[in-house]
């Protein structure tokens, strides 16, 4: 298929899909640099060094420029759930609007009030209260982050609402289970610790600019000692997480869990994990398979004792969810040409949880009741998503995890030593690894929204039929100019933070002022020598 052949669902999908992972350039430094701005601002507090206020203000000026990308972008993709996906949020709206809605009421507010007080507050405040803005302003991009995840968790996981007849709608029937959803929470305690990450690896690789430059060596070994415990905490947070997320994926989309192993047969217990392998759709197998005894099924099951489904019996076992939603679209039909009808709503009632697989073939043919055995398994196996994609998206993103643990352990290990700036070649690594958190981030936002094709909710609602009813060339304008728009951003953001970090803290934030009390004088530092 080429860019001409694509239809509006295409279209659409490929819009939203770019903007969610340019903006999600963002995020995960929005969240990490929040939280390193607290303990650094923690410690001036604590210790009165001047240094340390100077840290926070200059890693606070690079939060700024990110945060206001992150906003510009974000605003973009809530817009585009009323232009691009109109059936989608009517169908959904009551219950994927509410943590929306909070998050823009209780966190993004939040965090425009309290940035504001980070950047103006410096003499207008005391240090103490300061300092409460700051961490205020970590809590606000953290709330942020949760209430986004329990939106998009619920996508994945729909619990807690229920299909109404009447209105033809979805609606919320326990909020506490969509609030405290496992996948939800799964979500965002593994996707918080990565942004942890990326904003650790940011500064320990811009502190290894500067240290490899010999320029504002007391602000970069301090930054960079800051980021070594840090990271290594987030970094092993991640890896513990992810397996929470994995058992999460394991109960709730084993269809995903299957595509990301390339596992077609079911594997029996104790299930293994593929660390290599070739996957081949058309033969239906993997080729050149590395595999990890036992791994699999304590990832997936928490026991050795359970099986894992494979593609080819989940197919069959869809299959029976789509006659069982044939069952429930009759009964709607009813309901339809006769409101009163009681056997009609019992029996929606008993299958309405398979609804959503029977819409799976309004994609073959229009009137679904009709449909063949032939039509059915094809609606069947249109649930598999794509697996190479898959496969080795989350391959590549648990093997930066793996370099993420090494590279902050050696960081650590020289900062407690003293020696983080001795070693030139560790220094090089941090600094070419500064990429590499924003290429594990958007491959694990692969594996999670691709993985759940074809549904755009998961067993309720396919991505086909959630469009607006908009032209190709309309889908083809916007995007196009999604496209030169922030293609603009990402040049006037990546120049704003290349020349504030070349600028240094010096020129950004004037001469350093002497220390007072215990602390040594600066005239003696490094910094205050160049």
């Amino acid at each position: 298929m080429t860019f001409a052949d694509l239809d509006v669902v295409s279209l659409s999908r490929l819009q939203f899909g770019l903007t969610a992972m340019y903006h999600f350039l963002f995020v995960p430094l929005t969240l990490g640099l929040a939280v390193l701005l607290a303990i650094m601002e923690t410690v001036y507090v604590m210790t009165g060094r001047e240094i340390w206020r100077r840290m926070v203000k200059f890693w606070g000026a690079l939060f700024g420029i990110n945060f206001a990308m992150g906003v510009a972008t974000g605003v973009t993709m809530e817009f585009q759930f009323g232009t691009n996906w109109a059936y989608y949020s009517h169908y959904v709206g009551d219950v994927f609007g509410a943590p929306l809605a909070i998050e823009g009421l209780m966190a993004f507010f939040l965090e425009a009030t309290f940035i504001g007080l980070f950047f103006f507050g410096w003499e207008r405040l005391s240090k103490v209260g300061h300092l409460a803005v700051t961490w205020l302003l970590a809590l606000a991009t953290n709330l942020s982050a949760l209430w986004i995840l329990i939106a998009n968790g619920w996508m994945q996981n729909p619990v807690g609402a229920t299909f109404n007849p009447d209105t033809m709608r979805m609606e919320v029937s326990d909020f506490s289970a969509l609030i405290f959803n496992p996948v939800a929470q799964a979500k965002f305690v593994h996707t918080v610790s990565a942004g942890y990450v990326t904003g650790a690896v940011f500064v320990l690789a811009v502190s290894a600019f500067y240290m490899l430059r010999l320029r504002h060596m007391e602000l970069a070994k301090r930054s960079a000692t800051v980021a070594a415990s840090f990271g290594l905490a987030a970094a092993l947070s991640v890896v513990v997480l992810g397996d929470e997320s994995g058992y999460t994926t394991g109960e709730n989309q084993r269809m995903k869990l299957a595509a990301i192993e390339a596992m077609w047969k079911t594997e029996p217990a104790p299930a293994s994990f593929t660390l290599f392998g070739i996957p081949d759709a058309e033969a239906r197998e993997t080729r050149y398979e590395v595999r990890i005894p036992w791994m699999l099924g304590l990832i997936a099951t928490r026991s050795i004792s359970k099986e894992v489904a494979g593609i080819e019996d989940l197919v069959k076992d869809v299959e029976l969810r789509i006659r069982f939603g044939l069952m429930a679209y009759e009964a709607l039909e009813k309901i339809k040409a006769d409101r009163t009808d009681a056997m009609a709503r019992a029996k929606l009632e008993a299958t309405s949880a398979e609804l959503g697989y029977a819409l799976l073939l309004k994609k073959i043919r229009p009137d679904v009741l009709n449909a063949t055995d032939a039509e059915i398994t094809r609606a069947a196996w249109s649930t598999v998503p794509p697996i190479s994609p898959l496969f080795w998206s989350f391959r590549i993103m648990v093997g930066l995890g793996v370099f993420f643990i090494a590279l902050f352990a050696t960081a650590f290990v020289l900062a407690s030593r003293g020696r983080i700036d001795a070693s030139r070649t560790f220094l090089w690594v941090a600094l070419l690894a500064l990429p590499t958190p924003w290429v594990a981030a958007e491959l694990g936002w692969i594996v999670a929204e691709v993985g759940r094709q074809p549904w755009v909710i998961e067993g309720v609602m396919p991505t086909f039929l959630a469009v607006s009813s908009v032209s190709a060339g309309n889908v083809w304008a916007t995007l196009i100019g999604f496209v030169a728009f922030y293609s603009a951003l990402a040049v006037v953001d990546l120049v704003l933070m290349v020349k504030t970090i070349r600028m240094g803290p010096d020129r950004l934030l004037g001469p350093a002022r002497p220390e007072s009390g215990h602390g040594r004088p600066l005239s003696a530092s490094p910094i205050a020598a160049e």
